[in-house]
């Protein structure tokens, strides 16, 4: 597996036949099983032979053959995701059957490599580790700190306010944290504080 991890940036498809049979690999990005699950049931077709399928969200990860023997469809697929070093991502192989069979070790290829080659060719961005900042600033600070997000990597994750004045959560690059909370004291000179909220998080 990559030593570095990626995520998809958009959902990709891949088709190939194999001796008769079709097998389309379709695989998107997800941020929970949930989600994994609901891709599974748009993308899933009724009519075909197998929709066999696997996830890996973080350790959460999940295997199912669909009806082809064990172990030659679902688990090839998680190595296939597993191989290319991605994460946060379903990936679902359908096949229709053209009349001959594979045997397990044909399966195990075909299921493997459509999911391979999708994977391969999908667009992906490496995974960043990502911290939850929250920040207390002066109301006069506020509209500039916004404004210095965007070039932090900083997303506005929620923002309220109380009598002395605003108070955001930030999401933003774990490794930037300790420069970005600099940044911020600077900018404010030195009337804002700033607390990590829990540990980061991929």
């Amino acid at each position: 597996m990559s030593e570095s991890l990626h995520v998809l940036v958009a959902a990709c498809r891949h088709v190939q036949d194999i001796r008769k049979s079709r097998f389309l690999a379709q695989a998107a990005p997800v941020q929970s099983v949930e989600q994994a699950l609901a891709f599974l049931h748009e993308v899933a077709d009724p009519a075909a032979t197998h929709n066999c399928w696997a996830y890996r969200i973080g350790q959460d990860y999940r295997f199912n053959d669909d009806g082809e023997p064990g172990g030659t469809a679902g688990r090839p697929i998680l190595q296939a995701i597993e191989g290319a070093g991605i994460d946060r991502v379903m990936v679902v192989v359908t096949r229709w059957y053209g009349g001959i069979k594979l045997g397990a070790g044909g399966l195990v290829r075909a299921y493997g490599g459509t999911a391979a080659d999708c994977l391969r060719l999908a667009g992906h961005v490496p995974l960043v580790a990502m911290a939850r900042l929250r920040v207390h600033c002066p109301f006069g600070d506020l509209a500039l700190l916004k404004a210095r997000c965007g070039a932090w990597q900083a997303r506005i994750e929620h923002e309220s306010f109380d009598q002395s004045g605003a108070l955001l959560e930030l999401e933003l690059p774990a490794a930037t944290l300790d420069e970005t909370r600099s940044r911020i004291i600077d900018l404010t000179r030195g009337q804002a504080t700033t607390h990590p909220l829990g540990t980061p998080a991929t």
